[in-house]
């Protein structure tokens, strides 16, 4: 099947082509991987295929829609075969011609080129934004800095055992340290802290509470809080979104997705804060309340939710616009309805490119592709609005 595969992307005229057994460096005594454990284990006795293509006469951002849909293509053809693709890296063509592993080489076409279209798909145009939101910016870094450590030692001041979180914001060295050039760095490096590079694990469990605080405290300036926000609704579906980038891997494998731990932890105790998160709605500004609408959606079991349609009656989504789309999927996850779902996710597709992309996938469920998509849709919205 590789071999057919191989074969299909030489047909669109793909200029170097290679088949080899999965985990081939680490029976290669000159390779850096030799003899070391297998990253993937469980693809033992799998075939790779390795190719470059060259694409050349337009600018790299034009090409952006057609490269899409060239990814898309060639995720179908590995699926066709019982396949799945795991990725790809871009640069300079001669480069990347020179680096190229050799071994297991199939198809050498020296001067090959994608035939471009002519002319370049575009991309298509998103509706109307909604109406700007009302809210006060994420504040001045020590300002933000001087409320979050407020709330850190309230919860946490004298305590034994310090989450790892409010441990950093605690420390002296922090205390005394160089001050963040600015709000977003400092939430960013918080952010990390909670989950480094977007991971669950034990520490950012123990973490939400203290992230559901701030998010309720008063002192802390609404656009932090509504950053915080979205950095809690990116942690609540990390588990669904993952089960929907790898739908294709989990199909061809046979398996079952299985959600890592602490995912489910995280997942499960943002759902416990959800109640008093949502205490405040009336005081909250329409921003907080948008995105806290998505949050519940993100969490709630169907019939469970605590937004209810009345409440977001109240909110400015005019029809036809872009955010009456994203609300239409806050709406939907929250009433549990996947043909809903999915009629709100092919609209969405429609036009927004990335969503069109992972749609593609037969394996994915709507339900974990809408958690996916959410945060950034919800996020793109009113994140103008926390940095204004």
């Amino acid at each position: 099947m590789a071999r057919a595969v191989a074969d299909e992307l030489a047909e669109l005229g793909q200029r170097l082509i290679a088949v080899r057994v999965h985990d081939h460096f680490r029976s290669d005594p000159s390779n850096f991987w030799y003899g070391k454990p297998s990253m993937d284990p469980e693809l033992e006795g799998w075939w790779q295929v390795f190719s470059l293509a060259v694409y050349t006469g337009h600018d790299r951002l034009a090409l952006e829609p057609f490269l899409r849909s060239e990814r898309t293509r060639i995720a179908d053809i590995a699926r066709s075969h019982g396949g799945f693709t795991q990725g790809g890296a871009e640069g300079h063509a001669a480069t990347l011609e020179r680096a190229f592993t050799r071994a297991g080489l199939l198809h050498e076409l020296p001067t090959a080129e994608v035939t471009l279209p002519d002319p370049l798909p575009v991309d298509p145009e998103p509706p109307a934004a909604g109406p700007q939101w009302s809210c006060s910016g994420a504040g001045e870094p020590g300002e933000v800095v001087q409320a979050v450590v407020a709330v850190a030692e309230r919860m946490y001041g004298g305590a034994e055992d310090i989450p790892d979180v409010a441990a950093w914001l605690l420390d002296e060295e922090f205390a005394f340290g160089e001050p963040d050039e600015s709000t977003g760095e400092f939430l960013g490096d918080l952010a990390d802290t909670v989950a480094h590079q977007g991971t669950c694990t034990d520490v950012t469990v123990e973490a939400v509470p203290f992230l559901a605080a701030l998010i309720r405290d008063e002192g802390v300036p609404t656009g932090t809080r509504l950053i915080l926000l979205g950095d809690l609704l990116r942690l609540a579906v990390t588990g669904r979104a993952t089960a929907a980038s790898l739908a294709d891997r989990i199909a061809a494998l046979g398996s079952v997705w299985e959600e890592p731990a602490a995912d489910y932890m995280t997942h499960r105790a943002i759902s416990r804060e959800m109640p008093g998160l949502l205490a405040n709605w009336d005081a909250e500004s329409d921003a907080v309340r948008f995105v806290l609408a998505a949050l519940n959606a993100s969490v709630t079991s169907d019939g469970e939710a605590l937004v209810t349609r009345q409440r977001l009656a109240a909110l400015p989504v005019p029809a036809g616009t872009s955010r009456a789309d994203i609300m239409a999927l806050v709406e939907a996850l929250l009433r549990g309805d996947q043909s809903g779902l999915q009629t709100v996710l092919d609209r969405l597709a429609a036009w927004v490119p990335d969503i069109a992309e992972r749609s593609q996938s037969p394996y994915a469920a709507p339900r974990d592709l809408a958690m996916s998509v959410l945060p950034d849709l919800v996020m793109a919205d009113v994140g103008p609005a926390a940095y204004r």
